[in-house]
């Protein structure tokens, strides 16, 4: 039996990764989650209910800013793997509480890697997030591409914990896989989140908050995908750092995928424009060849399909709470 720790396991991505890892069987799975309100935390406690009865699933709830709380975890368990995605999300939201990122982000990661280090953990996957790149004029993003110049306190601390498991892995032994997420989206997505908040404002009759001219392109990225790029990361053995990117390989933008949920929902979007925000970067664009040389990664879901299945899946729960 392999003991995982999942932070932010009650989330969107963490959530679909213990429903994997329980699924697949030979895994006992604890999850680290302190359910904030930066979105409903009924939906979070929704994401991991039907697991509570699981005889391999286990629930702390806790912050990863407390080093005690985390302590008590690990000394419950020896965890073969830690796979760390717990973060405050969202690169807007940032620019009004950088501190509070920069708490969770930074000083969080750090508590457990020195968790990690200190307990021998055999791998740990950090779930950075394509913000990193910042306004990279080339295109596709290739891991290789320099990123130090976030635009974004999100993006700071993404790129700040992307150092710290590069410094652990060179230090201390901490074998880290750093995988870069391009604008993951599916069944469960945080409701702040675009492709949620239109389905949720178009299905209404309400006006959608458009930043900019709609030409704004991004590399969406169905959550199945992402999450079988997170499995190959988990049982990677290559270098003892490595940073991958985890994306569709393809650009749609904004006014395109406006016109794909019109289509799924039927219904027309009213648009209401605004000014383009700071933090904002004008394209996402993944090179994923190395995570396919490497992890075997290839996503399969292309984005007419991916937003069928969200569709699906926001009209069956979006009344359920």
């Amino acid at each position: 039996m392999r003991n995982v720790l999942v932070t932010g396991g009650a989330g969107f991505i963490g959530s679909h990764l213990v429903a994997r890892l329980l699924g697949e069987g030979g895994w006992r799975v604890h999850v680290v989650d302190d359910f904030n309100d930066f979105y409903d935390p009924r939906l979070k406690r929704r994401n991991v209910a039907p697991h509570l009865g699981h005889d391999e699933f286990r629930l702390h709830e806790a912050d990863i800013r407390d080093r005690a709380a985390l302590e008590r975890v690990f000394a419950g368990a020896d965890f073969d793997y830690i796979v760390h995605l717990a973060a405050r999300a969202g690169v807007r939201p940032s620019l009004s509480e950088p501190v509070l990122y920069a708490e969770t982000n930074v000083n969080g990661t750090l508590n457990l890697l020195e968790l990690a280090r200190a307990h021998g953990t055999g791998q740990f996957v950090f779930g950075s997030s394509s913000s990193v790149y910042g306004e990279n004029e080339k295109v596709p993003f290739a891991e290789d591409d320099p990123v130090a110049r976030p635009i974004s306190p999100y993006a700071a601390t993404k790129a700040a914990g992307e150092l710290l498991c590069h410094t652990y892995s060179h230090l201390f032994g901490v074998r880290s896989v750093c995988l870069r997420f391009f604008t993951v989206y599916g069944a469960r997505q945080r409701p702040d989140l675009a492709i949620h908040k239109f389905a949720r404002l178009i299905s209404a009759g309400q006006p959608i908050p458009v930043f900019g001219d709609g030409t704004t392109r991004r590399d969406y990225t169905y959550v199945d995908d992402i999450i079988a790029g997170v499995r190959a990361a988990m049982d990677y053995r290559g270098g003892a750092y490595e940073v991958f990117n985890l994306g569709e390989s393809r650009t749609v933008s904004l006014a395109e995928l406006i016109a794909l949920l019109e289509r799924e929902l039927g219904h027309k979007a009213v648009i209401e424009r605004q000014p383009t925000q700071p933090g904002d970067v004008p394209q996402t664009f993944a090179d994923v060849t190395k995570a396919r040389r490497l992890l075997g990664y290839d996503p399969r879901t292309p984005i007419e399909e991916g937003i069928r299945r969200f569709v699906e899946w926001f009209k069956a729960s979006k009344d359920s709470l």
